[in-house]
């Protein structure tokens, strides 16, 4: 593991923190995008398929726990949380993600490594944590109004993936044969999402 890596899990661990932290202490996911935190809880389950079959580290199964509990924890909170689910604004959180999911299951049935179910899940995980911010994106665009904690958090997932764009470009450079173009392409996309939302961000 190198450095960017690292720094990349941290601040991904850092934004679930900050969003778990506003819920559960504020008691409030006022700006916080259910339809993004849906996105998220079906990316974690498609993409640690393996994380009861092929272990490969003790951090490693650790963050995938931490990721699959915290983001249903979150999609728990929202809709079912007696205090918390009164602060939903499902009036601005209105993107149809649904119609997300269709398109990268199809993109990861036809441009994949290996035609194997759980190597389709994991690239259709990857496709769509491209685009799982965008609901997300959208409600703050809406509402114009993005508090500390949620801005926050926003801010995190998007230097995580911007760190871990860097830790490609580092094994690319020290590891023979490290060539991984959907991952690579998909958090290309992704970086370029947030680009308008840091912006402003920076700014405030």
């Amino acid at each position: 593991m190198n450095a960017f890596r690292l720094a990349g899990d941290m601040t991904h661990l850092m934004s679930v923190l900050v969003l778990l932290l506003k819920i559960h202490t504020i008691k409030s996911c006022a700006g916080v995008s259910l339809k993004t935190q849906e996105l998220y809880a079906l990316v974690f389950a498609t993409r640690y398929l393996d994380i009861f079959t092929d272990f490969i580290s003790l951090y490693n199964t650790v963050m995938k726990m931490i990721f699959l509990g915290s983001s249903f924890s979150i999609v728990w909170y929202i809709r079912r949380h007696k205090m918390v689910r009164r602060s939903y604004d499902k009036d601005h959180d209105t993107f149809r993600h649904q119609f997300l999911v269709l398109p990268c299951f199809l993109l990861a049935l036809l441009i994949h490594e290996k035609f194997t179910f759980r190597e389709v899940m994991w690239t259709f995980s990857i496709y769509l944590e491209a685009v799982a911010i965008l609901p997300q994106l959208v409600l703050l665009q809406r509402t114009r109004n993005v508090d500390n904690l949620t801005g926050q958090y926003v801010f995190f997932l998007g230097a995580y993936r911007a760190l871990y764009i860097l830790n490609w470009a580092y094994r690319y450079f020290t590891e023979p044969h490290y060539v991984h173009w959907i991952t690579w392409i998909s958090g290309f996309v992704q970086t370029l999402l947030y680009a308008d939302f840091f912006y402003y961000y920076l700014n405030r």
